[in-house]
């Protein structure tokens, strides 16, 4: 009696062992044929144009700082506003791993501002890329229409993660400050043509939209009508246009990350660094972590 216990022990304990193997395997397995789920660290940044006016909050007075803040917080891509030529070659000069795609707003190449788009050049491959201004002649740089006051532009990317294989389109821009009727068609412009551009792709949209949350534009960004977005932002969000003085005013938010439901956000903040005094900029940047649903 006492050997045939014994044995029933010993069988019990080999099958357990096998089943343990089993679900090793199986685990493995299910593992191996998974896809990848690499995340993607977006930031938007109006990095507040080279003024000589600013005065100790000029770019030659605050540029190290704006590099601190990209190498602390360590974005894949940043949608920049307001970086003229010579502030994008100073950050990739200074910041090696990222290299800019965009041209200048004025004449399409080198002068006026951009809507630049920053990238880890390692991580990204780019398959696509052009600006287009937001006017009722979009392929005329310089143009402008309707009531805006400034020329504006959005650069896009097709981009491949060397991660995942995966492709999106990126878009970054820079809304007029003052004409609310050109808000309002630059989102139509926006929604229209990422819709054409990306197909299937998932799309994201970056930039410092000069609306709130409560204007027309945002409403016409967020229609459900063509190109449907999702902003991640929590409710009541903290502001992000504050200008340089800390606490000197409160902070309106104008600046937003948009995208498609093929991606899920999360990990959203507004990043409000400074010296004590002063923020590197007159703009908070916006950060959130995207993956693939």
């Amino acid at each position: 009696m006492q050997q045939s216990a014994f044995g029933m022990l010993i069988i019990m304990r080999k099958v357990t062992v096998f089943a343990k193997l089993i679900l090793c395997l199986v685990v493995l397995m299910s593992c191996a044929g998974s896809p990848p789920t690499a995340s993607i660290e977006v930031m938007t940044y109006n990095l507040r144009y080279d003024n000589p006016g600013d005065g100790v909050n000029s770019w030659a007075n605050r540029k190290e700082k704006v590099y601190a803040l990209i190498k602390k917080y360590d974005p894949d891509i940043i949608g920049v506003q307001e970086a003229l030529h010579h502030q994008l070659t100073d950050i990739t000069e200074n910041l090696p791993g990222y290299r800019y795609i965009g041209v200048g707003r004025d004449d399409g190449q080198q002068q006026g501002e951009y809507s630049a788009i920053l990238l880890k050049h390692e991580r990204f491959q780019i398959v696509e890329t052009n600006t287009f201004w937001l006017s009722e002649t979009p392929s005329v740089p310089g143009s402008k229409s309707w009531d805006a006051a400034i020329t504006r532009i959005v650069t896009w990317a097709k981009l491949r993660d060397n991660e995942t294989g995966k492709e999106f389109l990126f878009l970054n821009t820079h809304f007029d400050h003052i004409g609310e009727e050109a808000r309002r068609h630059s989102a139509e412009i926006i929604k229209t043509r990422a819709s054409e551009m990306a197909g299937d792709l998932p799309v994201v949209v970056t930039g410092d939209f000069n609306f709130s949350r409560d204007d027309a534009g945002y409403e016409t960004m967020m229609s459900p009508t063509g190109l449907v977005l999702v902003d991640p932002a929590p409710d009541n969000p903290p502001g992000t246009y504050c200008t340089f003085a800390v606490g000197s005013v409160p902070c309106r938010p104008i600046d937003y990350i948009l995208h498609t439901k093929q991606l899920h956000a999360e990990n959203y903040k507004v990043i409000d660094d400074h010296d004590g005094q002063n923020y590197p900029s007159d703009h908070l940047p916006v950060m959130v972590t995207l993956t693939w649903n």
